[in-house]
């Protein structure tokens, strides 16, 4: 696993097409905005926790939003 320290307004980048910044932090929440191309999936670690137990065999749809912040 890869450890990075980041303050509010840094990004970073994964691979040519994905940029992760922080929006925000305010004591032990961390505020991210993930720009990805719209056939990439990002999901939350306990939904695809979620989706693996209830639908396992279930395809999950890419998101198909321009960008998405999510409160970490």
């Amino acid at each position: 696993m890869l450890v990075l320290s980041r303050k509010s307004g840094q990004e970073l980048r994964i691979g040519d097409d994905v940029v992760v910044t922080v929006l925000e932090v305010h004591g032990n929440v961390v505020k991210l905005g993930i720009q990805a191309p719209r056939e990439k999936r990002i999901l939350r670690g306990e939904i695809q926790a979620w989706r693996e137990v209830t639908a396992p065999a279930a395809p999950a749809a890419p998101y198909r939003g321009e960008s998405v912040a999510v409160a970490v």
